[in-house]
Formats: C-alpha cells, structure tokens, sequence
C-alpha cells in the first residue's frame, strides 16, 4: 500500500470511529419522554392496594433529572413507575413498570432506582456503565439487603417489562398483579424452583417463584394475586388501562405472560 493509500485508509478509519463514538455518545444522553403528571401518580398508585393509596409517597420522574416527589404521603409506602432495569443495560422509552415498597424497601432498594434514574437523565452515562456502577456499589455494601421481611406490592392491572433474564431484550406488556416479599440472596435452590435456562425459574405452586440469584441483596420471593384478586384488579383498572393505551399504543396488554 502506498503512503497516500496508507493516509487516506487512516483518515477513513479515524472518522467512522468518531462516527460510531458520536452515535454511542447521542444514544447515552437520549431522555424519556415525561409521561402527564397524573396519569404517572394514578399509574404508580395502581401498584398498590386501594386502602394504601391515599396516604403513600409518590415519585414521578422529571427525564432531565430523575425522580422527584410528585406527593409527599404519611404511611412509609412509596410507589413509582421503573422506566430503567439497570440489570439489562439498555435505555429504553418503552419500559413502565409501577412498583412500590414499605418503609424498609424504601430505604433500602428503591434507593437503587433513585440512583439509576438520575444516572440516566444525566446523559454521562452509557446503559452498561449504569449496570457496572451498580454492581460495583453492591459488591461494596452501598446498597444494603433490607433488615427486616417486608413486601413491594405489584399490583397494577398491567405493566410493561422484560418477561425474561437480561440476556433476554424483549419486551411485553402483561397483566400479573403479584406481591414481592424481601428474600436477600436467596437462590432458587434454597426454596427447590426447577430452573428453566430459556425463561428463568418454572413456577412452583399458586405461583410462587424465586427472583434474586442477580440480584444480591434485592432478591425476592413473588407470588402471584389469585386468580379471582387478578380479575378484579383488572375490571377496576378498565379505566388506567384505557388512559395509558390512548398515551401510548405499546400499553395495550399482549396474551404472554411472565414475570418482570
């Protein structure tokens, strides 16, 4: 190759990386698109019981900053919409799962979507540099196992999540209300869950199955609504359901189901 050849190849070469870096660099600072105020607080309350509702804590995210109190509450229980998994490293728009948590997963787990959604927003950092932050802060005891049981309820008539491990990028939305009791590293050996290496953990009885064996100290034990609690919990969310749907078409609930 001659030396005009060799120059020419060089410069193409500098610019298709600055080219890619540039992509890289566009898609890490890419914001979520601010859901209506009270559609997100009727959503976010969704994933609880309906007596909890009135005095519980509610987050909504400002996509430039991160979470906020939209409500301030009295009773310890705090619920939001998860727009990150941080254990997929991908930023999504169409990621929306109302969570919630007693005191204790307050203090102690939802401190870890706090951290992930400011990331996020701040656009300093790529999805898989959010996951190895927080696996690193783990591994260093920044985020502790809860001290105590307790339980995340998820009981919103549908939500939008990954129905698989994070190998697995797809995304549905589903209806599965459930409730999620605290299991810090818990593996689904310690409570005999037959593993399944395409969909995670096959179900044991009612339900009830281990998720946490990723997770370190936020691991839990999820156990489905009854079927006739999940019937209800859907009729009486016609109404979000329809909202939702009319904000975004991606809401509407497909025939899969799964776990989040």
């Amino acid at each position: 190759m001659s030396k005009q050849a060799f120059r020419l190849a060089t410069t193409i070469y500098f610019l298709l990386i600055g080219f890619f870096d540039a992509n890289a660099q566009n898609a890490v600072v890419e914001k979520l698109e601010k859901m209506p105020a009270d559609l997100e607080t009727d959503y976010a309350l969704s994933a609880l019981p309906a007596h909890l509702r009135k005095d519980a804590t509610v987050y909504l995210i400002d996509p430039e900053k991160g979470y906020y109190v939209g409500k301030q509450g009295t009773n310890g229980f705090v619920c939001f919409v998860a727009r990150t998994e941080w254990e997929w490293a991908e930023f999504r728009k169409d990621l929306a799962t109302p969570i919630s948590y007693d005191a204790e997963g307050a203090r102690t787990i939802f401190p870890v979507y706090i951290d992930v959604a400011a990331m996020r927003a701040s656009g300093k950092f790529s999805p898989q540099q959010v996951k190895d932050t927080i696996m690193s802060r783990m591994a260093r005891h920044v985020y502790k196992a809860p001290a105590r049981p307790g339980i995340s309820y998820m009981l919103a008539p549908l939500m939008r999540v990954y129905p698989g491990m994070p190998d697995d990028k797809s995304i549905i939305t589903v209806s599965m209300p459930h409730y999620m009791f605290y299991a810090p590293y818990m593996l689904d050996s310690d409570v005999g869950t037959v593993k399944n290496d395409e969909h995670g953990p096959v179900l044991l009885n009612a339900g009830q199955f281990v998720m946490g064996e990723r997770k370190g100290p936020h691991g839990y034990i999820i156990v489905r609504a009854t079927e006739e609690d999940a019937k209800k919990i859907v009729e009486e969310g016609r109404s979000l359901e329809k909202r939702l749907i009319a904000y975004k078409a991606y809401f509407k609930p497909e025939p899969a189901g799964g776990h989040h």
